[in-house]
């Protein structure tokens, strides 16, 4: 096989055997391009890099991406070499020695308690699609969904009865998420009087629909999102996730269980979890500097 060929055999096989989400694939094909594009330059194969092929290609990335993109291109070409590996593809691995450069722990992007309700409040709830985008900030705010998970949401993962929506995560992997009560008083409004008014055939599956009445895409609910901060005079820097780091922080600086907190953002690991104490911690010192008379 060629070295395409090679590549596509491990991503395929990682979506049998692991069920990786899609966009997860994606990023390890652009990962294994960039490697790829690399050792074409050197007269090199993917199965057979030279000795410092490695080595000049991560200070090459070191220069233009952050310490985590690189890491994480790490991560992906050993997981290809050990697999290589295992299917007795290479004698030996040659990866087996590399250790990835330190990644530096971000702080995410997050708003206070007061900048969030007046993003809440921006769009025009008196207009079918106003409602819409009303809607879906309160359930990814009230919730703390990855803005995937929310555009992929049907209708009838809305249980407003048992007051829970069925997630569909990364993996995917199912969970419940209990809806607070502005999330769904909000769903169930905009169920009854905006949903039907966007749609030209509401028996469609999307619960926020786009164009065509098909699932909205993350690309143009970001857009929406951008749109209601400027209404809304915010002018921090935000990210597609500025309202799941929100849940998440304002949940643990009231007081919530990390554990808690883990399960609702539907983390497999803790410590994917544990940077929003650092949100939180750092909330806190600034308080008491502002407010205590020794801070």
């Amino acid at each position: 096989m060629d070295d395409l060929e090679w590549r596509d055999a491990f991503i395929d096989g990682l979506w049998l055997e692991r069920g990786l989400s899609r966009h997860t694939l994606d990023a390890y094909r652009r990962d294994l391009d960039a490697w790829l594009a690399h050792l074409t330059s050197r007269s090199e194969r993917l199965l057979a890099p030279g000795d410092n092929a490695l080595e000049a290609f991560l200070a090459a990335r070191r220069e233009h991406y952050h310490p985590r993109s690189v890491a994480r291109l790490l991560s992906c070409l050993r997981r290809f070499y050990r697999w290589a590996l295992a299917e007795g593809h290479i004698a030996h691995d040659p990866l087996a020695e590399a250790r990835a450069p330190k990644a530096i722990a971000k702080l995410p992007n997050t708003l206070d308690e007061t900048e969030v309700e007046r993003l809440l409040e921006a769009p025009d709830a008196d207009t079918p699609l106003g409602l819409r985008d009303r809607t879906m900030l309160e359930v990814l705010y009230g919730c703390g969904l990855r803005v995937s998970e929310l555009v992929g949401l049907t209708v009838d993962a809305v249980n407003l009865r048992q007051g829970v929506l069925r997630v569909l995560g990364k993996g995917d992997k199912e969970r419940l998420v209990p809806l607070g009560e502005e999330a769904a008083a909000w769903l169930e409004r905009y169920l009854r009087q905006g949903r039907g008014g966007l749609m030209n055939d509401p028996t469609r599956p999307a619960l926020f629909p786009g164009r065509h009445d098909g699932f909205m895409t993350r690309q143009t609910f970001w857009h929406r999102i951008k749109r209601h901060a400027v209404a809304a005079g915010i002018d921090k820097p935000l990210s597609p996730h500025t309202l799941r780091h929100a849940f998440a922080t304002h949940l643990l600086n009231h007081g919530a269980n990390l554990r808690v907190v883990q399960l609702l953002l539907g983390h497999s690991d803790l410590s994917t979890t544990q940077i929003y104490t650092q949100v939180a911690q750092a909330r806190l010192e600034a308080l008491h500097a502002q407010h205590h008379p020794r801070g």
